[in-house]
């Protein structure tokens, strides 16, 4: 049976959702994130070298990374959620299969990062001098790097949800449950994505599907939905 080695508040909660989708047999280990570092835990690297979620098992495989993991799961289920090869939707598939984490998360992560670090506990003694200074760093960083990349990309989305149901057209796919969690991401961490009513009908609408209402009962904690 798969068994999804699963961390609260990651994007391990989309490979559950997948799975009810498909209607595979399933089982899910949960791990909880360190409450200081909020980094996965050690336990996670007794099933791969990383340590990090998500990770599938099944029997003697073991599969990381989402990309991967929702390939072969939809291998498993027989090209399920995958567009026929040569058509215009499995070229989008493809693009969008790659996007959500070689172009969407990057600046997403960057975002959580400089935030962290604005609001880093400093000893008094040192906060008039440490905190002026890392906060005009990230602001700079923000407003002339990641903001302006986040902006292009949810236009660049936007515009897409505006002719499509889907990433791919009128049918679900693989690629959907990939960028959920970018958009997601993008809808507790970036201002510029509260302008984009297509997104959030989108992950709206993903999060009344019956299919994710299960996912997260049987995942838990979840800060993005």
């Amino acid at each position: 049976m798969i068994e999804v080695h699963h961390l609260e508040h990651s994007r391990s909660q989309r490979i559950i959702w997948l799975l009810e989708e498909l209607g595979l047999p399933y089982k899910v280990t949960r791990y909880a994130r360190d409450a200081k570092t909020y980094l996965a835990p050690p336990e996670l690297l007794k099933i791969h070298p990383l340590g990090k979620s998500p990770v599938i098992t099944d029997g003697d495989i073991t599969v990381a990374e989402s990309g991967a993991i929702v390939e072969y799961l939809i291998d498993k289920a027989g090209g399920k959620f995958r567009p026929a090869a040569g058509t215009q939707a499995h070229r989008d598939y493809t693009y969008w299969m790659h996007f959500a984490e070689g172009t969407a998360m990057p600046p997403l992560v960057m975002t959580l990062v400089f935030n962290k670090i604005e609001n880093a506990p400093v000893p008094a003694l040192l906060k008039p001098i440490v905190l002026p200074i890392a906060r005009g760093i990230s602001k700079q960083v923000k407003t002339s790097f990641i903001n302006p990349n986040l902006e292009k990309q949810f236009a660049y989305i936007e515009s897409v949800l505006a002719k499509n149901e889907w990433f791919c057209g009128s049918e679900m796919t693989g690629a959907d449950f990939m960028m959920s969690f970018p958009l997601e991401a993008a809808m507790s961490r970036a201002e510029s994505i509260n302008s984009m009513p297509k997104i959030s009908a989108y992950v709206k609408r993903i999060h009344a599907m019956p299919s994710f209402k299960k996912a997260l009962e049987v995942g838990g904690p979840y800060n993005y939905a």
